[in-house]
């Protein structure tokens, strides 16, 4: 199959999810490539917003050929963004299939607007779509408001997934969720994202005798991610007087706001990484002995499966998807709740004998490269037969 890929996210804001299904299914043999438009923020990175090129380009990553553009969004501009972001990807496609020839099905990552793009390409050429969705419901509250919401967004978006050939909430508590925004009249099948198992594989610890425990969080500093339950959890392990570490990395993570935080609550032992790649997340993992996500809405976060691969347990909270719930990898807190967060990470800081490798091995199964590009390879080619 011919299969191009495309991401309404993509680095340097995220969004390799798309590039480790792209690799997945190359693997089998299939023709993939990633189109991908990312809306630069000058708010968001200013370094980002001057410096990546203006014009398109074609680069290889990890062996994927990928269609670039940037776009410089405007301030406050969302409706006139989107509609540029969508006419680049529509005009972009052009160009693509004057090059590649035309591919066999689209695979869009979030509706919101990579499946929006797709549906417009599919009526010109008659391409069948697949929209694969991992936008929580805290993230759409913030643009929409709560709902019922008469947001301009929403009639568009519920158009795309209702002719979608198919829709892929990467955890099947997702679909309830959104429900009051998209209801659920649309073809949908649970369909986990994958991870690189090979790349996040599994590594004893050293012992803990002698040295601090230590907790990694892996998130980028927003209020979503619960970092101030967190803050508080980890000053309560202090109060206690264990042996703690707490090293965080991700967007804003090195920022005044964070500092700020750490400083006030006069927190020892945090270390702050900002913004890393994929490199320094496994090596932060393979440095740590857990990792916390305090989070108030996620749909499945994969630095979870990469922790539990590598070997390490991960204490999550209750929006955590069943999908993510690995037994004996993963321990689950109320949201919210800085007692119970701060008894958890105390009780896997002083548990002895954690079987990492068997938990790795439940991670590979369920999200494994081959086990998701077997999947989505089916699946496609059951929408393509039906045709």
């Amino acid at each position: 199959m011919h299969i191009l890929e495309i991401p309404s996210f993509f680095p340097p804001y995220g969004g390799l999810f798309c590039l480790d299904q792209a690799k997945a299914l190359k693997a089998l043999g299939h023709e993939v490539r990633i189109l991908s438009n990312v809306q630069l923020g000058a708010t968001i990175g200013l370094r980002d917003y001057v410096v990546q090129p203006y014009l398109r380009y074609e680069h290889e990553l990890d062996g994927i050929t990928v269609c670039q553009s940037y776009q410089r969004g405007l301030p406050k501009c969302i409706r006139y963004n989107v509609r540029r972001w969508v006419r680049i990807v529509q005009s972009m496609f052009a160009d693509y299939v004057k090059k590649y020839g035309q591919p066999d099905i689209l695979h869009a990552h979030c509706c919101k607007w990579a499946g929006y793009a797709s549906m417009q390409i599919s009526r010109l050429y008659h391409i069948p779509y697949v929209i694969t969705e991992h936008l929580p419901l805290m993230l759409l509250e913030e643009e929409y408001g709560k709902a019922p919401s008469t947001a301009w967004q929403i009639p568009l978006l519920k158009g795309a997934y209702n002719h979608a050939a198919m829709v892929l909430p990467v955890s099947e508590e997702l679909v309830d969720d959104i429900a009051c925004y998209y209801g659920k009249d649309y073809r949908w099948q649970y369909m986990s994202n994958t991870i690189d198992t090979d790349f996040f594989a599994y590594q004893p610890r050293p012992s803990r005798e002698g040295r601090p425990f230590r907790f990694c969080c892996l998130a980028d500093y927003y209020y979503r991610k619960g970092y101030d339950v967190l803050f508080e959890a980890y000053r309560s392990l202090q109060h206690l007087g264990l042996h703690v570490e707490l090293h965080v990395a991700g967007l804003f993570t090195d920022g005044a706001d964070c500092r700020k935080a750490i400083v006030d609550r006069q927190l020892t032992g945090v270390y702050t990484y900002g913004r890393v790649d994929k490199h320094q997340v496994r090596k932060l993992l393979y440095q740590s002995d857990a990792l916390v996500l305090a989070s108030r809405s996620e749909v499945q976060p994969l630095v979870l499966l990469e922790a539990m691969s590598t070997g390490i347990p991960v204490v999550a909270t209750e929006c955590i998807p069943q999908c993510l719930r690995i037994e004996p990898g993963c321990t689950i807190v109320p949201v919210d709740d800085v007692l119970a967060l701060s008894e958890a990470m105390r009780t896997v800081s002083q548990c002895d004998g954690f079987d990492g490798k068997t938990v790795s091995e439940k991670v590979r199964q369920m999200a494994s490269p081959e086990v998701i590009g077997q999947k989505l390879a089916a699946l496609f080619s059951d929408i393509l037969a039906s045709r």
